[in-house]
């Protein structure tokens, strides 16, 4: 598939995060509202995280934040980028990648116009509360989930055949 092509996934990853959130910002106006959808397991709430992941960072100063996470998206869409445009990267590290840059766009373009992200998918299982996310952060951890799997295995699958 060409450069072009694959173009299309992390561009179909940021424009699900971003049309989720315009839709959940529609229906749920402040913070804190919620919906539930399946009652006792998952609803949809308002939330809005200034921090990075599962909220850290949330109460270091705005300067702080706005740095530390404009360099690091930064990095990360270069970095990222680089490994899914190169020739020669293996179909599901690409597909990972895809994902990875889709998700980081979007919580990157929401903290750059916002100030923070917008979360609203929130699920309680047993008693314990998951933290609320957004389809960016599911589309970087199912990114994350798969290049993992790329890097410690995709690298045995290939070279297996040339080895028989």
């Amino acid at each position: 598939m060409s450069r072009l092509r694959w173009s299309l996934l992390p561009l179909i990853a940021f424009f699900a995060d971003w049309a989720s959130k315009a839709w959940i910002l529609s229906i749920l106006p402040r913070e804190g509202m919620s919906r539930p959808v399946i009652p006792g397991f998952f609803s949809l709430t308002l939330g809005y995280n200034k921090g990075a992941i599962f909220g850290s960072l949330h109460t270091a100063p705005d300067w702080l934040r706005t740095s530390l996470f404009t360099v690091a998206g930064l990095a990360a869409l270069w970095y990222f980028g680089r490994e899914f445009f190169a020739a020669g990267t293996p179909r599901l590290e690409r597909v990972a990648l895809g994902l990875i840059l889709g998700g980081a766009a979007g919580n990157g373009l929401d903290r750059l116009l916002r100030g923070h992200v917008v979360d609203f998918l929130d699920f309680v299982f047993r008693g314990w509360h998951y933290w609320t996310f957004n389809i960016a952060d599911s589309c970087i951890v199912v990114g994350g989930i798969l290049f993992a799997w790329s890097l410690l295995f995709g690298k045995k699958a290939e070279a297996a055949p040339a080895a028989e």
